[in-house]
């Protein structure tokens, strides 16, 4: 098992990955993280860029290394990172590569719970979600063809090609199991509509309606 880090938010080690590149202030980090597409990876906003950097601060991994002012605008503290950063950002980088992790993604945790609802209900939301997935692979795809366009480097949209994987398998699982609820055969349809019914009758009734 994996040692509890000082930072553990994936987001310090996306700041530990542009500082080993150079210097720079929050303010500039954050309109990294974006220009580079990282904010469709990892989660942001500014004020947890920079509760992050302050946290990286204390751990010892970043150190502050000028404070600069332009004009009327407010002091911005330029952060570089050290050593004992360097390291950690290898060594947080090979366990996320190396070692698979148990994650709950909302949609397994529906799918543990979706006998809850009618078949037909059931179908006609995996339908919808099918729709939502091609659309967000198309998304995905066209970052990529554009991106390879400008003359980006394979290497450095991995992550889309990876999410393009992600979307196929999931869509293929989501029409296999479509199939396995609506086969006219073999279909779980009827039988789950039972269950459904079942579980429906025995729910305890609703709070009475107040009379009038």
């Amino acid at each position: 098992m994996a040692a509890r880090r000082k930072v553990g938010n994936l987001l310090g080690l996306a700041v530990l990955a542009y500082l080993s590149r150079a210097p720079m202030h929050p303010y500039e980090l954050s309109r990294t993280l974006r220009d580079y597409g990282d904010d469709r990876s990892i989660k942001f906003n500014h004020g947890s860029l920079y509760m992050v950097v302050q946290q990286l601060a204390k751990a010892g991994f970043v150190t502050e290394l000028e404070t600069t002012r332009e004009g009327q605008r407010p002091e911005r503290t330029v952060y570089a990172i050290t050593d004992g950063g360097r390291a950690e950002l290898h060594d947080w980088l090979r366990e996320l590569v190396s070692e698979p992790e148990h994650e709950y993604p909302n949609f397994v945790s529906a799918l543990s719970l979706i006998a809850a609802l009618h078949p037909d209900d059931a179908v006609e939301r995996l339908r919808s979600r099918l729709t939502g997935l091609a659309a967000r692979r198309a998304e995905a795809q066209k970052l990529i063809d554009d991106s390879l366009a400008e003359g980006v480097p394979e290497l450095f949209l991995i992550e889309e090609e990876f999410r393009v994987a992600q979307l196929d398998t999931e869509a293929a699982f989501v029409e296999r199991l479509i199939t396995r609820i609506t086969d006219p055969v073999a279909g779980w349809g009827p039988g789950w509509a039972q269950v459904h019914a079942a579980m429906t009758a025995q729910a305890p009734p609703g709070p009475a309606e107040p009379q009038a």
